[in-house]
């Protein structure tokens, strides 16, 4: 995986997380706009929308939760395993 110091990171976070928002708003207008499927169905369609940025969300929180819970453990050694 890239290794991006606290600076690129923090910048990623301020300036990619909103324009990642704009492009996702537009991605739901434009298929909004060129389905009558998803018109016709706003419920499903919304319900479907809402799913994608929750579960980017939860798999992101739950792999650095998974990291910090790791680090904080104090490894074992092949004696202790056995």
């Amino acid at each position: 995986m890239l290794e991006m110091d606290q600076d690129t990171k923090f910048a990623l976070l301020v300036v990619g997380l909103p324009l990642a928002g704009l492009v996702y708003c537009a991605m739901i207008i434009a298929f909004l706009l060129n389905s009558s499927w998803g018109r016709d169905h706003p419920l499903i369609t919304g319900i479907g929308f809402g799913v994608v940025p929750f579960a980017i969300a939860a798999t992101i929180w739950i792999r650095a939760s998974a990291k910090a819970y790791q680090k904080s453990q104090p490894q074992k050694t092949d004696s202790q395993i056995k």
